[in-house]
Parts: structure tokens; C-alpha cells; sequence
């Protein structure tokens, strides 16, 4: 195998470096953090431009539960910043312990388990800079929450892994966070059986934080996850467990535990690569059978909307699965040139945008 020659790294610290590496530089890759791996590999022949030296929570109003800060930000200092006013990033973004970045969290459109009750990174994200690949800096959206006419650019750059433009700011709404949590886990004999307790739990009056299914060993758990006042979540556990049948009320430790390591993806095994599949319940159970004949951990998050599975295998046999079933998947984690799996509705549209925004294509090809 050919090896691949070193990329220059450039580490702007200001937007005015950012618009003249944009118009100085033929290629380019945007790097955040460096936690997912597999969107962090730069093409042959071009520099990596690394965010890290744009770093700082510049506007912080708990009064108005806004804050705006630069894209290489650690998440961990925004979340540190958020507790000490009792507020949290409600669609509780991965990786955060091993060092993801805001701007890396909203390039790679990732959100985790707790998305369930308010929803993903795209509903609490309200403003963002941006330069282009002409080395323009684009502004959309804004600093408060408020309702706004035109195209919402903000929305745009959700997913879009550095390759419409780099992302050096972004503005977010957040939330109070629950005084305390609680989960009930339930073990299930058949992956039908979870899911059709989690469609059951789609349907109820509870309130719920989280509601993931883990299948590892081939035996999938559901996990629902509560929030709320101390002094009342007990009873509602209770009654959660009462209204299921079934189940095991898990201490405040072993939650913290639980969701924590989800979040890390400490379950995922050495080696293997971690796919991020969007799914729903109806497509769940076909998918299910594929990967549990591959015999593989995968996890099916906010109920039953998205998959993280495990893939130690050749990619390109889960490629031509996931186009088969009409699903596309992104690679996060692991060794590839190319993330992108499967179906890619939409891609066309994309590519009209890439055109306006990158027309020299310094950045990589969508």
C-alpha cells in the first residue's frame, strides 16, 4: 500500500486567518477536536486546517439561555460554563469527554440518546459563521432566539463535514437542566419485543429524557431514561416500571454510568468502525437481521431514529446493504477515505450548493 504523504497542518487563531488560508490554499480538510476519526482524514496533497486556536466562549446570557462561542471550543468548557448556572445542551452531544468541538459536533450533524425529548443539534443551533470556500465570511441566523424570514443557513451547515466552508462560530439556545435522572432497563428476548415496547412508550403520557435499545451479545435492552425534580422522580420511575411490566430501576450512579459510556461509544469494540445510520422503527427490524447475521453491537437511539452500529468488516459490504434497504450511513469513528455509505438522498442539491460556496473546490468533494 502506497503511503500517504504528511499534510501540512495550519492552526489559525483569528477569522482573518481563516479567509486568507481559504483563498492561499488549493486543498483543504477541517479538523476539529480529532474524535471522529474517520472525518478527520485529509486527501492526498492537501493541508489540514485545525481549529483548535479558535477557542473561546465569547457571549454567555443565562438570563436568556443563549451563548455564543468559536468553533474549536471544547465541548466540556461549554458544558463546565452551562452547569454553573444549572443549564446543559439539551441534545446531548457525543464524544464530549475525549474532546469534541462545537464546530465539529455541528459539521458532523451528531446529537445523542438525550435528543429524545427536545430534539437534535439542528433545533437548539440559531446562529453561525461561516467562510466560504472563496474565503468569505458568511453570516446566518443570529445571537437570541427569535423567529427569522430568508434561506436558514444555520440549518445548512448541520452535517455538512467541512465541505461547504469552515465553520468559526455558532450561537445556541440551551435549557435548564433536570436536578436529577433515573432509568429503568428491560430485557428482551427478540428485537421485535423491544421495539414494539418502545413504540408502546412513543404512544404514553410520560416524559421521557431517553429511550435507547443496546444490543450487545445479541440481546437487546431497552433503556428509558426519566428526569426531573428528586423529590417526585422515584414515584414516576415506579410508575414507569408499573405501566411496562417490567423492568430494573437503576441507582443514580449506575444511570450516570450508563449514559455516559453511550455517549463515549465505550461500547463499541477495539477496531471496529462506528456507522451512524438514520432509521425508524419500520426499517429497524430488516436492518436488524442483516447486522445481527454480521454479528455486531449497534445501538438504536432516540426511539428508534437512529442507528450507531459497530462494523469491523469491509465497509463496502455494509455500503451495499444500506443502498439495498434505500438507508445511507456516515462513518464516524475508524480508517476510510470516503464516510459516506449507502443511499444519499439529496446529494444532488448538495452539490449545487458546494458549487456556490466552494466553486474552486479547495474543500473536499461532498
Amino acid at each position: 500500500m502506497q503511503k500517504q504523504a504528511e499534510s501540512i497542518l495550519l492552526t489559525p487563531e483569528s477569522n482573518d486567518d481563516v479567509q486568507e488560508i481559504l483563498r492561499t490554499h488549493e486543498r483543504l480538510h477541517v479538523r476539529g477536536g480529532g474524535t471522529k476519526t474517520a472525518l478527520c482524514r485529509p486527501a492526498d496533497g492537501a493541508a489540514i486546517l485545525a481549529t483548535s486556536g479558535l477557542s473561546d466562549i465569547l457571549e454567555y446570557e443565562p438570563g436568556e439561555f443563549t451563548f455564543t462561542a468559536r468553533a474549536g471550543t471544547p465541548l466540556r468548557e461549554i458544558e463546565a460554563a452551562l452547569a454553573e448556572h444549572g443549564q446543559y445542551l439539551p441534545f446531548d452531544p457525543p464524544l464530549v469527554e475525549r474532546g469534541a468541538t462545537l464546530g465539529g459536533t455541528i459539521a458532523a450533524g451528531l446529537s445523542g440518546s438525550g435528543r429524545q425529548r427536545y430534539g437534535g443539534v439542528r433545533d437548539f443551533l440559531i446562529g453561525v459563521r461561516f467562510v466560504d470556500g472563496q474565503g468569505q465570511l458568511v453570516r446566518g441566523g443570529g445571537k437570541v432566539v427569535k423567529n427569522a424570514a430568508g434561506f436558514d443557513l444555520p440549518k445548512l451547515m448541520i452535517g455538512s463535514v467541512g465541505r461547504l466552508g469552515v465553520i468559526v462560530e455558532a450561537s445556541f439556545k440551551v435549557f435548564p437542566r433536570p436536578q436529577q435522572y433515573g432509568t429503568v432497563c428491560c430485557a428482551h428476548t427478540t428485537i421485535r419485543a423491544a421495539l414494539e415496547q418502545v413504540a408502546r412508550l412513543n404512544r404514553s403520557a410520560f416524559d421521557i429524557e431517553a429511550l435507547d435499545i443496546a444490543v450487545e451479545d445479541g440481546r437487546p435492552v431497552t433503556y428509558v431514561r426519566q428526569g426531573g425534580l428528586a423529590s417526585t422522580l422515584g414515584a414516576r420511575q415506579e410508575a414507569l416500571r408499573n405501566w411496562l411490566g417490567s423492568g430494573d430501576i437503576l441507582g443514580a450512579s449506575e444511570d450516570a454510568a450508563i449514559w455516559q459510556q453511550a455517549g463515549d461509544f465505550a461500547w463499541l469494540p477495539p477496531g471496529a468502525a462506528l456507522v451512524k445510520i438514520p432509521v425508524t422503527l419500520n426499517s429497524i427490524p430488516l436492518l436488524d437481521e442483516f447486522l445481527a447475521a454480521a454479528n455486531v453491537e449497534r445501538r438504536y437511539i432516540a426511539a428508534g431514529n437512529l442507528a450507531w452500529v459497530s462494523w469491523p468488516h469491509d465497509l463496502a459490504e455494509l455500503d451495499a446493504q444500506l443502498t439495498q434497504r434505500e438507508l445511507g450511513g456516515l462513518v464516524v469513528l475508524g480508517e476510510t477515505a470516503w464516510p459516506f455509505l449507502g443511499a444519499r438522498t439529496g446529494a444532488s442539491v448538495a452539490a449545487r450548493v458546494k458549487a456556490v460556496l466552494d466553486p474552486h473546490n479547495r474543500l473536499p468533494a461532498l
